[in-house]
């Protein structure tokens, strides 16, 4: 195979009618080596994924094959006769772009859908076999793929051998097959609505990535009727704690893990993190990476902090760094983007006490271990769980209410909404867009109810 790295893209085109203004096609046109090549679809979006995923390509660096024009990747997809190998070639595709958590959640996706693309051969490992081997070695890229103990090896060589062809996932029956199998743990019990919807998504990538190959002629989950189960997207208004709840929650943080001796407890490094989570809505993975710099906070009156990376932590596996906290561009945003968020008097000074107490990481972080490393979400949660137990009734701990730290940024939105606060500020403050917020924060906005009965008890009396 000859390659070059010498690529160069042009607008897509617009193909009009002979006989009218009316656009009939798209054409994408690029060149390799100065070889001219093009692809035309019926519908613009679909000119426009493939125009993306070959910019995706040379900018992870990838060469394009002279001949066909194609990235590498693309033509080892290309090449692959069997469904187990068209997904190796597309996790090799998708891997240099993908978030850490997005890798996880496509290995998780097709390593529950891939057993099901098989034919029944003798040898068949176990469900959780099957499953292992797939999540630790084979939907690995090439070159992160460690080297297989005997019975994943194993398991490998029987998926190799058992894979259907490419060409069966025309076969409706056979993708239904998949679907049913994304709709289950490996219990056998009902996977969450979320968890399947998730999974199905990455399904249909997948095929839609082997109609943009011309490997199918069309995705067949459109031709299936399934209905997959209806997701909750509302947030649980009885997770939300109210102000006093919610201050008595970060003064019981500080009792968690006290020492004596005069020594500071775990949890007294923390509740400025949470504080964050509540007073200014941050996501865990942004509170975990607010670096001093971030923070403008006065001596008097309100301060602001300016978010630009997050850390969300996942299996060091799919990390590029080997560590389990990669960061990250803000969530939903660009990846220079910022957010600023105004923080109020009672934030200011909990941070500036937090940092003359525990000084900074040597990167400038706020809030570190107490080796100086990174706050995993293990060590955070323990100690939210033990905050709950001393701030909180019993019949409260037994709730929902505040169960994880993420409900404190649930609580702050819901906080500003009541309050009065327009949606679209609300918005940018806690890194939403509007529709999304209204829809997520719908049943947690109070107040609304009495205003409607009225109105309504109003009109009838009329």
């Amino acid at each position: 195979m000859n390659t070059s790295y010498k690529v160069k893209f042009w607008e897509i085109r617009p193909n009009k009618s002979a006989k009218s203004t009316k656009t009939i096609s798209y054409t994408v046109r690029w060149t390799v080596a100065g070889r001219e090549k093009s692809r035309t679809y019926e519908k613009s979006a679909q000119a426009n994924n493939w125009l993306s995923d070959l910019r995706q390509a040379a900018k992870n660096g990838e060469a394009f094959d002279i001949e066909t024009g194609l990235p590498v990747s693309m033509v080892k997809a290309k090449e692959a006769r069997t469904v187990f190998e068209f997904v190796r070639a597309y996790v090799d595709m998708k891997w240099p772009h993908a978030a850490a958590k997005s890798r996880d959640s496509m290995s998780d996706a097709l390593s529950t859908a891939l057993p099901t693309l098989t034919r029944d051969t003798p040898g068949r490992p176990g469900a959780e076999t099957l499953r292992t081997a797939l999540r630790k070695y084979a939907l690995l890229p090439e070159g992160k793929r460690p080297a297989p103990p005997p019975d994943m090896a194993r398991a490998i060589r029987w998926l190799e051998a058992a894979s259907l062809s490419v060409a069966d996932l025309n076969e409706t029956k056979i993708v239904r097959s998949a679907l049913d199998a994304l709709a289950l743990r490996l219990d056998g019990k009902k996977a969450g609505a979320n968890t399947v919807k998730r999974k199905r998504a990455v399904l249909h990538h997948v095929l839609e990535y082997a109609v943009e190959l011309e490997e199918l002629p069309s995705n067949p989950l459109h031709r299936v009727k399934w209905s997959p189960p209806k997701t909750t997207e509302t947030v649980d208004p009885r997770v939300v704690v109210n102000p006093r709840q919610a201050r008595e929650l970060l003064t019981a943080v500080t009792y968690v893990g006290k020492r004596g001796n005069g020594r500071r407890s775990r949890g007294q490094r923390l509740m400025a993190m949470f504080a964050c989570m509540y007073f200014a809505a941050l996501r865990p993975g942004e509170a975990v990476s607010l670096r001093r710099d971030d923070c403008h906070l006065p001596r008097t009156g309100w301060g602001r902090l300016t978010l630009d990376v997050s850390r969300p932590e996942v299996n060091i596996q799919w990390t590029d760094s080997g560590d389990a906290h990669e960061q990250r561009g803000l969530k939903h945003r660009g990846e220079d983007d910022v957010r600023p968020v105004p923080i109020p008097p009672e934030l200011v000074k909990i941070l500036r006490h937090h940092i003359e107490e525990f000084g900074v990481a040597a990167d400038g972080r706020l809030f570190q271990s107490e080796r100086g490393g990174v706050v995993a979400s293990t060590a955070y949660t323990e100690v939210w769980q033990e905050a709950r137990t001393l701030a909180l009734t019993p019949a409260q701990v037994a709730s929902p209410l505040a169960r994880r730290p993420y409900d404190l940024r649930h609580a702050a939105v819901s906080l500003w909404l009541n309050g009065g606060v327009p949606a679209p500020e609300v918005a940018v403050r806690a890194g939403h867009g509007v529709d999304v917020l209204l829809r997520v924060y719908a049943k947690c906005v109070d107040g609304q109810e009495k205003i409607v009965n009225q109105r309504i008890e109003d009109a009838l009396a009329a």
